[in-house]
């Protein structure tokens, strides 16, 4: 579990949405979800179903259920804040919609590895190390910097 899913449980439950809303909501299991939220010892009110209609509504925050400040004119926020956006999308980056036309398959020229990105569709290789191994001609065995760049030696 990570440090991310640990705080949308305790800001979510310390709105006072349920064990069973906070599971079926974050996707986690229920006995996670109750084993988190008494170990740090928050008290939670029966207004599960109120924070969530909210939430559904877009008049409290999907990651935190803080109400949303709204303005006037526009379409509803979904969030409180960037740092709440952020951080719901880390842990729910199953639900971003993605074009099938933008996701490219490539074979990476070091390693021969096939790699599937998407949307860069001038990406050559799988990963940074292997673009710099392959650019300065070095083998697997030589050593890069802690920042996976050549270290120019000393003279």
């Amino acid at each position: 579990m990570t440090e991310l899913e640990r705080t949308q449980i305790r800001k979510l439950r310390e709105h006072g949405m349920g064990h069973r809303t906070i599971a079926k909501y974050t996707g986690l299991q229920l006995s996670t979800v109750r084993y988190q939220a008494n170990k740090v010892e928050i008290p939670g009110e029966a207004a599960d179903e109120e924070l969530l209609e909210k939430i559904m509504k877009k008049e409290a925050c999907a990651f935190c259920g803080e109400l949303i400040k709204s303005s006037w004119t526009g379409r509803k926020r979904r969030f409180c804040s960037d740092e709440c956006r952020r951080s719901y999308w880390l842990l729910h980056d199953k639900e971003i919609k993605r074009s099938a036309s933008a996701t490219y398959t490539k074979i990476c020229p070091y390693c021969g590895k096939t790699f599937t990105v998407y949307g860069a569709r001038k990406r050559k290789y799988c990963c940074h190390d292997h673009y710099v191994r392959y650019y300065y001609g070095l083998d697997a065995t030589f050593p890069l910097g802690k920042d996976g760049r050549v270290e120019k030696e000393a003279s």
